[in-house]
């Protein structure tokens, strides 16, 4: 039985745990070859073990998203092994929680080179090859965040209103070319998030939020991603936010 994403190649970044790794293993499951894009090589060889389990071939490769040379091989690597590139998943970022009067500048600079600059360089890097072929689907990770701000997430919430701006100026610029762009926001997901928070009240306080709730599971996020993708053509799911049940904001 064909599947939806048959003949299409995704480059998913971030893809070695959490929702890009529960994303390259749904796009394969629906037929799709994946590239696996992130910093820890032991982890994507994992992912594309599974990966391998369900159908189709997975290409780990090596890539820190900040840095936009890496990007660019990257995607120039995948091109060149499948001859197309149908799907860019901007999974790839970092979380930083604190106030802004006790944080640490060098924590926000990794979360716009993380969250923003590598997102635009790996949309900047495919948009040319879209346009050749004609078609693509740009799908950016954002977050509820990326619709409120909430005191000790200032930082993390401007890197995903940037998402957000970015998104939807792209949508406006690519549109006529029948390059979609999809926004995905979620709420608390179960991932390695609260790991990567090195304020002490901050992570604290996440934890207990994450208490509060049946928090979501990266899979969830998958099947909104899949969901997006596997529209015909005509359609382009803009955005969708996604939060637990009892997640009050």
């Amino acid at each position: 039985m064909a599947g939806k994403l048959d003949t299409k190649v995704a480059i998913i970044t971030g893809a070695s745990s959490g929702i890009g790794a529960a994303t390259a293993i749904a796009l394969a499951e629906a037929g799709a070859q994946v590239a696996i894009a992130a910093r820890r090589i032991e982890r994507l060889n994992e992912v594309a073990q599974k990966i391998a389990a369900v159908g189709p071939k997975a290409l780990p490769i090596v890539t820190d998203v900040s840095d936009e040379t890496q990007v660019n091989n990257l995607v120039q690597k995948v091109n060149a092994t499948w001859g197309r590139i149908d799907i860019l998943v901007n999974n790839a970022g970092i979380g930083g929680l604190g106030t802004i009067e006790d944080g640490n500048p060098a924590e926000w600079r990794r979360q716009f080179d993380l969250n923003v600059l590598g997102l635009l360089y790996a949309t900047h890097a495919v948009l040319p090859i879209f346009k050749a072929q004609g078609v693509g689907h740009v799908v950016n990770l954002s977050s509820v965040a990326g619709r409120t701000a909430r005191a000790g997430v200032g930082v993390y919430n401007a890197t995903k209103w940037s998402v957000n701006a970015i998104s939807e100026a792209l949508r406006q610029e690519v549109h006529k070319h029948n390059i979609r762009v999809t926004i995905i926001e979620p709420g608390l997901v179960a991932t390695e998030f609260i790991d990567n928070i090195t304020d002490p009240a901050a992570k604290q306080a996440l934890e207990t939020r994450f208490k509060a709730v049946t928090p979501l599971q990266p899979e969830d996020i998958a099947r909104a991603i899949a969901y997006a993708v596997t529209q015909p053509p005509h359609v382009n799911v803009n955005e969708i936010l996604i939060r637990p049940t009892q997640q009050e904001n």
